[in-house]
């Protein structure tokens, strides 16, 4: 009985990739709506009823994305009305809620994925791939927070010997040039002492072996056959124009056969997929606490 999140790396990796590649490739209004009412399903399903700011902001930036576009595009054929001698048209409206149904559903699925794959998690799958990229990553998110604990300790060392005494911007823009100054050069200074380190260690004189704390197994497989099946799918169906669709300068919307309908359905599908476990997960719990 596992969680989404407790899926193997590999497996979660390749389903985000697969949902928000459609979602930023496939214009079609259908995916888009599917793509935002999925996102913010999965993201409630996993955080409740929290997070009420980020649902607000989320909200008005997609209120500001749907009207920024029909007051700077004014093409299309169908003029709603006229503002300061610029015509408002239905398409540039629909192209509107559009965009910003796509910027937004792919926000919270980059909140969603933010949340899920930690950085232990991340260099997993860089490990993956490469293990000299898993390395710079590793190093890489090292660095920052211990770059930012030291400019801190110099800060404050320096506030100590008094001299950020004059409270005006200049000398705060000094302290700070001061501090920019002496983390560069430690930064270089640790960075060579870094490589004698490894060198001294023997890095790179013998075949690197790979720690992982997670192993893919039979299920992993099982969800990432599926959701590469139903990514083939809506290919297929955008490969053959069968998902196209135009705004300009008339809306003509077109899901060609079976084949746009079996896309859809299939991005339906593969969206759902991670509430479809959660749910499980969650009744089969609730289920075995009853029994207790």
């Amino acid at each position: 009985m596992r969680s989404f999140s407790e899926f193997d790396p590999v497996a979660v990796t390749v389903w985000f990739f697969a949902v928000i590649g459609v979602a930023m490739f496939c214009g079609h209004p259908l995916i888009m709506a599917v793509s935002l009412a999925g996102a913010v399903l999965f993201f409630a399903v996993r955080n409740g009823t929290r997070h009420g700011r980020s649902h607000l902001f989320f909200a008005l930036l997609f209120a500001v994305l749907t009207l920024a576009n029909p007051l700077i595009s004014h093409n299309g054929a169908t003029v709603l009305f006229v503002l300061n001698d610029r015509p408002v048209t239905l398409e540039a409206l629909l192209y509107g809620v559009n965009s910003a149904a796509m910027i937004v559903g792919v926000l919270y699925w980059f909140r969603s994925f933010t949340q899920i794959m930690t950085s232990e998690k991340i260099l997993c799958v860089a490990g993956t791939l490469s293990p000299k990229l898993a390395l710079v990553l590793s190093m890489a998110l090292r660095a920052v927070p211990m770059f930012a604990r030291r400019a801190r300790q110099v800060s404050e060392a320096q506030k100590a010997m008094g001299l950020y005494s004059e409270d005006n911007i200049i000398d705060d823009v000094r302290g700070r040039m001061r501090v920019f100054s002496i983390i560069s050069t430690w930064a270089l200074e640790n960075g060579i002492i870094t490589a004698d380190s490894m060198s001294a260690r023997g890095y790179g004189t013998g075949r690197r072996t790979q720690l992982r704390r997670f192993r893919f197994t039979a299920a992993d497989g099982v969800f990432t056959a599926i959701t590469l099946g139903l990514l083939g799918v809506v290919a297929a169906a955008v490969a053959t124009d069968s998902l196209a669709f135009e705004f300009y300068p008339r809306i003509d919307i077109s899901v060609t056969g079976a084949l746009g309908i079996c896309g859809v359905i299939a991005y339906g599908a593969l969206v759902l997929l991670p509430v479809f476990i959660e749910t499980e997960v969650s009744l089969r719990w609730k289920y075995l606490q009853s029994k207790v």
